[in-house]
């Protein structure tokens, strides 16, 4: 499955999360709220949506550990 095929099947906050990650680079859940303009708790939906097809990738947020960074498979950049 492409990566077109897989986001055709997702909802559109989760189409519109990727996007901004792939624009933006990595992002924390609550830079991805304020870049979408969505609420928390749809950003989350659409992380898990993302994660659950390895369309996303998370890691440690070195600057507060309780947070977490996503970011696209092979993307470097940090926020």
């Amino acid at each position: 499955m492409t990566e077109n095929e897989a986001l055709a099947d997702l909802p559109p906050s989760a189409k519109l999360v990727y996007k901004v990650l792939e624009y933006e680079g990595e992002l924390t859940q609550q830079r991805l709220a304020e870049e979408t303009r969505l609420s928390t708790r749809t950003v989350r939906y659409a992380l898990n949506s993302l994660e659950s097809i390895e369309l996303i990738e998370q890691k440690v947020y070195f600057a507060d550990a309780r947070k977490r960074l996503y970011s696209l498979p092979g993307s470097t950049e940090t926020e």
